[in-house]
């Protein structure tokens, strides 16, 4: 994955490669998905966003 980031005085790139290789995508058909602010931080992190819970909290399966 990588983000371009403007910062108001520059461009700078963001680079994350994913352990599994490819992302884990809704299976209803839906074409997109809508994350969160703390789902999508998650996932520049590379934590499992689609566990994340109330409060930030990454549950445990």
């Amino acid at each position: 994955m990588k983000v371009l980031v403007h910062d108001g005085i520059g461009v700078w790139l963001a680079a994350r490669r994913l352990n599994s290789g490819k992302f884990v995508w809704p299976r209803e058909g839906a074409l997109t998905a809508n994350l969160s602010r703390s789902q999508f931080d998650a996932l520049v992190l590379g934590l499992p966003w689609q566990r994340l819970g109330d409060g930030g909290v990454i549950t445990v399966l």
